[in-house]
């Protein structure tokens, strides 16, 4: 355990940051899901409006720093493309 203040605060951060981008991960992973399960479904507006929601939620995510922005760039181009095969 630390016994430098400067240090003991760091855990503390950490960890809440920790706490934070767990929470935020979780959610895009399950933004990511309702549009595979849409596009698995054969549901093309039920996909289209996931991949809406979902697309916001990681945009989010990297503006908060959790994601890189390339990264979540992929993410939703992926997701794009794969609602657009649908057609």
């Amino acid at each position: 355990m630390a016994n430098i203040k400067s240090a003991k605060k760091r855990i503390l951060v950490n960890k809440t940051r920790a706490e934070r981008n767990k929470s935020i991960r979780s959610g895009v992973k399950t933004a990511i899901k309702k549009v595979t399960a849409a596009i698995e479904a054969n549901d093309k507006d039920a996909a289209a409006k996931a991949l809406v929601a979902a697309t916001a939620t990681i945009d989010k995510a990297a503006t908060k720093g959790v994601y890189h922005k390339n990264t979540a760039s992929r993410k939703v181009s992926r997701l794009a493309k794969a609602v657009n095969k649908m057609a």
